[in-house]
């Protein structure tokens, strides 16, 4: 497994169009180049992460990583992967395309500064049923926007966001994320999967349940694509078993991430996230000063 460049495809886009980078880190494992591509990044008030935290417990938290006090609002990046192995073309997710907020959609921009089609995707592979992750498959006019593409969804996943139940036991805070999922589902053909399953072939599924029933991650090689199952680089390293509360179920949601965490620094796996910083593939040390575990990103 190597690390290759850092690269920079910024060209034809005029500055400040688009302020992160757009393909972070390029990631080759055995026969397969996993490339990290911007979405963009959502904004985030601290409180969704943080909250029930004691005013000592945020304080140290925030001194490490440098962050501010408990107004302040996070603006985590989003990056897609895009895995080809000569064969295939895969995207891990679809981004949130142009209905979700300002600060994302930006996939189309990525595709075009790395000079790729949406006709060349051949699969999209979804983690989880969130805006940011599925809402990007359709354009403005309800079309999808890969259309020679397979897409797959992990079984538990697909049943909780096409239930018409979900809509009622959701709650309303994410009523709008159920019907904008089974909206988009429902105009698309999904092949579902389950735990172990290889939607693509080298793609293992590893099913990885609590921010979302059934969010699943996948082992690529000697790397985890893990969706947002380690979804923050803040609070979810330093302290694994602290129940989040932008995850659906929150205990449930901590016992997968520590378990993740354990078998990550087992087999000196690379991971890779949805939302941690610089370019989101790196490497899981142990932390210090308090913290369990660090990410050091590759990409610097």
């Amino acid at each position: 497994m190597r690390i290759t460049r850092r690269l920079m495809l910024a060209g034809g886009i005029a500055a400040g169009a688009l302020p992160r980078r757009l393909l972070a880190t390029t990631l080759v494992t055995g026969d397969i180049r996993l490339d990290t591509l911007s979405d963009g990044h959502v904004v985030q008030p601290v409180s969704f992460v943080f909250d029930g935290m004691t005013e000592a417990e945020f304080a140290a938290i925030a001194a490490r990583h440098g962050l501010g006090g408990l107004q302040a609002d996070l603006t985590p990046p989003c990056n897609l992967t895009l895995l080809r192995d000569g064969t295939n073309t895969v995207l891990f997710d679809a981004g949130a395309g142009p209905a979700y907020i300002p600060s994302t959609g930006r996939l189309s921009e990525t595709l075009d500064a790395l000079g790729l089609s949406p006709e060349a995707i051949t699969h999209v592979v979804f983690t989880h049923g969130h805006p940011d992750h599925l809402w990007g498959v359709l354009d403005d006019f309800g079309e999808p926007v890969f259309p020679n593409a397979v897409h797959l969804m992990g079984e538990a996943e697909h049943a909780f966001w096409t239930d018409p139940a979900t809509l009622e036991t959701i709650g309303p805070a994410r009523q709008a994320h159920a019907a904008g999922a089974a909206r988009r589902l429902a105009a698309l053909t999904v092949e579902t999967f389950g735990d172990g399953d290889e939607p693509v072939p080298g793609v293992v599924a590893v099913a990885t349940p609590g921010h979302t029933p059934g969010h699943m991650a996948f082992r690529v090689g000697a790397a985890l694509v893990a969706g947002d199952s380690i979804a923050n680089h803040h609070v979810v390293f330093d302290r694994p078993d602290w129940p989040l509360p932008m995850d659906h179920d929150p205990a449930r949601a901590a016992t997968t991430r520590t378990a993740l965490f354990d078998t990550i620094a087992a087999e000196d796996l690379m991971l890779v996230g949805f939302h941690l910083p610089g370019g989101g593939i790196g490497r899981v040390v142990p932390g210090a000063d308090g913290a369990r575990w660090r990410f050091v990103p590759e990409a610097g």
